[in-house]
């Protein structure tokens, strides 16, 4: 079997990426859930039963700014990787296509729909 090309290869990190944006934006979403529930707990004079409540609160409120922080640098890595696949597929194009050059552009189109 003959090693990816280098189309193959930004195809991947490009979809890689994607993937891991649509983890991350999943876990924020829950970690925002969680949150808005110990403040209702909280608000509501519940609390957790342990009495560390506003601990918890405060630690969740920190996971969330700290998942927040990762989508800066994340979208830098996207736009690099999409960069980098816009020229591969310019080469392919120029070299004649291959099998790999629709999917690239694919993945490419979905890159742009998020941007």
């Amino acid at each position: 079997m003959p090693p990816p090309s280098q189309l193959a290869i930004a195809t991947g990190a490009v979809t890689r990426l994607l993937k891991e944006e649509a983890s991350y934006r999943k876990e924020l979403a829950d970690q925002e859930a969680q949150v808005k529930k110990l403040e209702e707990s909280i608000r509501n004079g519940g609390g957790d039963g342990d009495g560390n409540a506003e601990f918890m609160l405060k630690q969740n409120k920190t996971a969330v700014e700290q998942t927040k922080a990762v989508f800066g640098p994340l979208k830098d890595r996207i736009a690099a990787a999409v960069t980098k696949l816009e020229d591969q597929i310019s080469l392919a194009e120029e070299a004649g296509g291959s099998e790999d050059l629709e999917n690239a552009k694919d993945v490419l189109g979905r890159a742009r729909a998020k941007a």
